[in-house]
């Protein structure tokens, strides 16, 4: 496993971090706690120390999962990342979507980060994930209703009781990021990221690489898109979202797949798989810390922590990345 400085700060994380959001269930059409719960342990067997998570994913189930899986591994040896700010339980903030809980009932989902909140928010988190402080705190989405320089000084509170180590934002543009440093040290920003979704590259990552900022890109494989698994017609369990996102449609189904085997080779000469060496082309980008990598079962884990072991040449990631350029997705 590769392990990298956030930032600024002495927080190291592992450059292929789990990613807990499918673990929790919601938006991924329910869950197996038992299965969840190995996936981790398979992951930190393999290296993977840092577990990144949230109270929205499955309204508290995935940290309440992490806790479980964590419980006989001593605490200083993981690194917890968890968030705030994305509220089931309350109508106060901005109102973001509806959604479904794992058992079918309605949700309304806010953006909301005031002061009081956000310290509200941190204490249950503590005690779903069974710990005494989390190593990384994430603002969930901007929210709009509160300034962000008050959000900012509820971390700075928390930072001072010694609940967090450290400040960090999600889904955060560059001026957002830089607005929220002002008020406290912010560490990184948490965005979406993949072959597929490349924004970021435009503003995002060169504010990053100038000021010292980590970047964790979360999605990489795209939601199972650069497995090369899916196919067209494919069948989607009740509640997963990906049925309808245009990303997962038929046709860009078949345009990815074809990119994917075009780039197969790449892969065959690492011997690893496609999902592996989307991951390892993720970490290797300029201004990338790690990736957030989620799986639903102990081999899924071991499969993802694996990807560690390979190195892209600069040949090899200059194909992909021709490759990349002349795929055409339709999204609209």
């Amino acid at each position: 496993m590769i392990y990298r400085t956030l930032g600024d700060s002495d927080l190291k994380l592992s450059a292929i971090t789990f990613g807990a959001w499918a673990v929790g269930g919601w938006m991924w059409g329910g869950t197996d706690h038992q299965q969840s719960v190995e996936a981790i342990q398979a992951a930190y067997d393999h290296g993977v120390t840092s577990i990144d998570t949230a109270p929205v994913y499955g309204q508290g189930l995935s940290e309440k999962i992490v806790g479980d899986a964590i419980n006989d591994i001593p605490r200083d040896k993981l690194q917890i990342l968890t968030k705030f700010g994305l509220r089931w339980d309350t109508d106060k903030g901005h109102f973001r979507f509806p959604s479904k809980d794992n058992d079918g009932n309605d949700l309304a989902i806010h953006e909301y980060a005031a002061k009081e909140s956000v310290i509200k928010e941190c204490e249950e988190s503590l005690q779903r994930l069974g710990t005494d402080y989390i190593d990384l705190y994430q603002i969930h989405w901007p929210d709009p209703t509160t300034p962000i320089s008050e959000t900012m000084e509820a971390l700075i509170q928390l930072k001072e009781q010694g609940k967090i180590r450290e400040a960090a934002v999600c889904n955060y543009d560059a001026g957002q990021l830089k607005e929220a440093n002002e008020t406290i040290n912010i560490v990184s920003n948490q965005v979406p990221y993949s072959m597929l979704r490349r924004d970021i590259e435009e503003e995002v990552v060169p504010y990053c690489l100038e000021n010292n900022k980590g970047i964790l890109a979360y999605s990489p494989l795209q939601r199972g898109l650069l497995t090369g698994k899916m196919t067209p017609g494919q069948d989607y369990e009740e509640g997963d979202a990906r049925a309808d996102s245009p990303y997962y449609s038929d046709e860009n189904i078949k345009r990815t797949n074809a990119f994917l085997n075009a780039i197969q080779p790449i892969a065959d000469n690492h011997d690893a798989t496609l999902a592996q060496l989307t991951i390892q082309w993720t970490i290797q980008q300029p201004g990338i810390t790690i990736a957030l990598v989620g799986a639903r079962n102990k081999e899924q884990a071991t499969q993802n922590a694996k990807a560690a072991d390979i190195t892209l040449s600069n040949d090899e990631l200059s194909k992909i990345n021709d490759e990349l350029d002349a795929l055409e997705l339709d999204l609209d």
